[in-house]
């Protein structure tokens, strides 16, 4: 289908003259149904079990669409109202119990691992599925009615914004600050095309950085957060790349403490600014793996003092040499997974332990089942929820060649 053709299609809203059931949730959190020429459909506000009778499509490609439910029939008894408009955009497992949540996450963790792993997989939280987010970047608009300028997101699949009135993702005071500003705005007399958006950014005590992107100019430098993990301070920039959910993140960071033992040698690749390898590895030797050059400023930073920690600027599958028979390697990659140059090299050189942190468990399935299949056993496999009411998953995978 040509790209004009696929755009005319965006927005469009079908009434059916039957309902599609939806058999499953997607990995990638839609509710999955088959509609009547058999093309296979995902909806967003969607359950198992319900039947969708209207929906707007967002994507359509030859063999799929994606699409909003506007309309359903047999509501799943586990479908909550959302608190806030802009779910969609945002949160959209907002419409389902939280016990429902945890379920559904184990269990799509359970079907992508079904070939590699048959044991009981636990799903670690802090029960916490509001106000965690320690980061948010906001859209700008003009109200014409109001003659005002208001927070907003952009509507799933669209360029349309939607104004947000509450918001019950980020931490409060991120959305105090970002009232602030749009009000300082509009004393002001600022126009809301100017902007780009609003991120801002909050550590555990509160305190806030951030600020605006303006359109057409370099982003600002907003003034670093610190942040204790573990016992361990970090600094970051706000707009750097940092974890959003801490508390969830300090108990993987146990877990991974627990794999990691007392090993000697430890490999930490896609270090970032080193949260994970310098809070759980006590290593004589301990090698840390960042190509993002921001990202590798803050990791020195935080290396400065700790004799055992060499931080290194690399891409993590150019870093090949520091991996060896008799250390742990430590990933987390990006949604995109690991480079298969480095699967390769961790399937030739056969380290002790690989312990492969994941924020898309669909690349990470990938990743282990080509060490799997080269000899490396599956230990251990633990969900983490960092992202509650999304249906994003962190999952935690151990694995041994020895």
């Amino acid at each position: 289908m040509s790209r004009k053709n696929r755009k005319k299609y965006l927005n469009e809203v079908v009434i059916l003259k039957e309902a599609v059931k939806i058999d499953k949730l997607a990995p990638t959190g839609q509710g999955v149904g088959t509609l009547e020429d058999g093309i296979k459909a995902f909806f967003w506000n969607a359950l198992p079990e319900e039947e969708v009778l209207k929906y707007r499509i967002v994507k359509k490609r030859a063999h799929f669409i994606e699409a909003i439910a506007e309309e359903i029939d047999n509501p799943n008894p586990n479908r909550i109202t959302p608190k806030d408009k802009q779910f969609l955009s945002t949160s959209p497992w907002q419409i389902m119990s939280e016990s429902y949540e945890e379920e559904s996450k184990v269990k799509i963790l359970k079907e992508l691992y079904r070939n590699l792993y048959t044991s009981e997989i636990k799903i670690i939280s802090d029960k916490n599925f509001y106000y965690y987010r320690n980061k948010m970047e906001y859209s700008l608009y003009y109200n014409f009615t109001t003659e005002k300028i208001e927070l907003a997101m952009h509507l799933r699949g669209s360029h349309q914004k939607i104004p947000v009135e509450t918001s019950s993702l980020e931490r409060p005071e991120i959305f105090k600050r970002a009232q602030e500003v749009v009000s300082e705005l509009n004393q002001n007399g600022e126009e809301a095309r100017k902007y780009q958006s609003l991120l801002l950014r909050c550590n555990q005590k509160g305190e806030v950085s951030g600020g605006l992107f303006e359109k057409h100019k370099s982003h600002p430098v907003f003034n670093n957060l610190e942040d204790q993990i573990l016992g361990q301070t970090y600094s970051y920039s706000p707009n750097g790349f940092f974890q959003i959910n801490l508390p969830v993140y300090e108990l993987a960071l146990k877990q991974i403490s627990k794999l990691v033992g007392q090993a000697e040698k430890v490999l930490d690749l896609y270090s970032g600014v080193g949260t994970i390898g310098l809070s759980v590895a006590r290593a004589k030797d301990l090698t840390l793996v960042e190509i993002d050059k921001s990202a590798y400023q803050e990791l020195e930073k935080n290396c400065a003092g700790i004799s055992n920690a060499k931080p290194i600027l690399a891409k993590s599958e150019e870093a090949l040499d520091y991996i060896a028979p008799d250390s742990v390697v430590i990933l987390d990659p990006p949604r995109a997974g690991c480079d298969i140059k480095l699967i390769e090299k961790l399937i030739e050189v056969k380290p002790k332990k690989v312990i492969y942190l994941s924020c898309n468990p669909i690349t990470q399935v990938r990743d282990v089942e080509k060490m799997v299949s080269a000899g490396a056993k599956l230990e251990s496999l633990e969900l983490f929820n960092f992202f509650p009411r999304t249906p994003h998953i962190e999952s935690l995978a151990s694995l041994s060649f020895s």
